[in-house]
């Protein structure tokens, strides 16, 4: 009887469910004809959902990493979650080289980094690596030029020869700074400074144009040679120089403005154009959103990890308006050299674009 009694149950779940349509549940409709479902996606609400890898070199609490972080919750956001990002910092699936080798690979669908390590791949992108290029101008000059100029073209026009689509840039007119175990006041005493350098030919070019001895080296070795002696100094953004601790093992901040402070956004082209159009307007939509976020503190993310250096016992290196053009005409070979490798109409576009949106 039991058994009989059992069975029935079962025969009864089933059909149940048959006429629930195969297992799925809709929820029940609420006084007045609504619906207690979640809210609409809108245009998303027919498209599959779709999950994005996306890995990042930087530090974690420095910009480019909030920025990556504020994508990631806006995109989800204003598509009701039908597209995910899984975001991977801190280098966990590689340095920047390594990530852009299998974002192009089809490994990785968004990286996001600086763009020295760039240039192995986007020879344009050299173009950021022009000494003091940015340093005479300010968030709004270089935000037009970057993203509303001829230049725009031009630095899209490379992205994409080479696979890539540029989402966007990050920047507040703050720059990659010199810390040093040597005091550094005039020109003269950058002779002999043996300084830690990206892996970058025209930075390592412009390091020497200074007198200093450039060495590359992992990031990750950087502190102990610093700590050890192998290297007197380094260069970085001071939100990268604080969550790094340089203040622990270097005397000076030496405010030299040399490299603007820069991120990029990249993603995969043809991962990207096989987006729908909904997704593709989506992501760039979150790109502006969290780019609108982070950049206006840009400038006070700087000014505050510099207070912190100084607290923690740094001293504090300026120069006088005259540095920057000295600098420029040392480095002169390095600006020969980037127009031999990427030609002189995408470098004098950057340069005009910058003076004309300064004024």
């Amino acid at each position: 009887m039991k058994k009989f009694l059992l069975l029935a149950l079962v025969l009864v779940l089933a059909q149940s469910l048959m006429a629930g349509g195969g297992g799925q549940q809709t929820a029940p409709a609420a006084s007045g004809g609504s619906s207690s479902a979640p809210s609409s996606s809108g245009p998303y609400d027919s498209l599959q959902p779709v999950t994005l890898i996306f890995g990042s070199g930087t530090a974690p609490g420095a910009a480019g990493d909030l920025w990556g972080i504020a994508f990631c919750e806006n995109v989800e956001k204003i598509t009701g979650g039908k597209l995910k990002i899984n975001y991977f910092g801190n280098s966990q699936l590689g340095v920047d080289t390594e990530l852009q080798q299998q974002m192009l690979a089809g490994d990785i669908d968004i990286v996001s980094c600086q763009p020295a390590q760039t240039t192995s791949f986007v020879k344009e992108v050299a173009v950021f690596d022009l000494p003091m290029a940015f340093a005479k101008y300010n968030a709004q000059a270089i935000d037009k030029a970057l993203n509303n100029s001829s230049f725009t073209k031009l630095i899209n026009d490379g992205y994409a020869k080479a696979g890539m689509v540029c989402l966007g840039f990050l920047q507040g007119a703050t720059f990659r700074e010199m810390t040093s175990n040597r005091e550094v006041r005039k020109l003269a005493d950058f002779q002999g400074i043996k300084i830690r350098t990206m892996d970058s030919k025209f930075h390592v070019m412009f390091w020497k144009s200074l007198g200093t001895n450039p060495t590359p080296l992992p990031f990750t070795e950087l502190y102990l040679s610093l700590q050890q002696g192998v290297v007197d100094a380094q260069e970085n953004a001071n939100d990268t120089n604080v969550s790094a601790m340089f203040f622990e093992v270097q005397k000076f901040l030496v405010n030299t403005h040399h490299i603007l402070y820069l991120n990029q956004f990249l993603m995969n082209k043809k991962r990207f154009d096989s987006l729908a159009p909904a997704y593709q307007d989506a992501i760039r939509k979150a790109v502006a959103q969290a780019t609108g976020t982070l950049s206006p503190n840009m400038q006070k993310i700087n000014d505050d990890n510099k207070a912190v250096m100084i607290q923690k016992g740094m001293t504090s290196i300026d120069f006088p308006p005259s540095f920057v053009d000295d600098v420029v005409a040392k480095a002169d070979g390095v600006y020969k050299a980037i127009r031999a490798e990427i030609g002189d109409p995408i470098v004098d576009a950057l340069i005009n674009e910058l003076k004309a949106a300064q004024k």
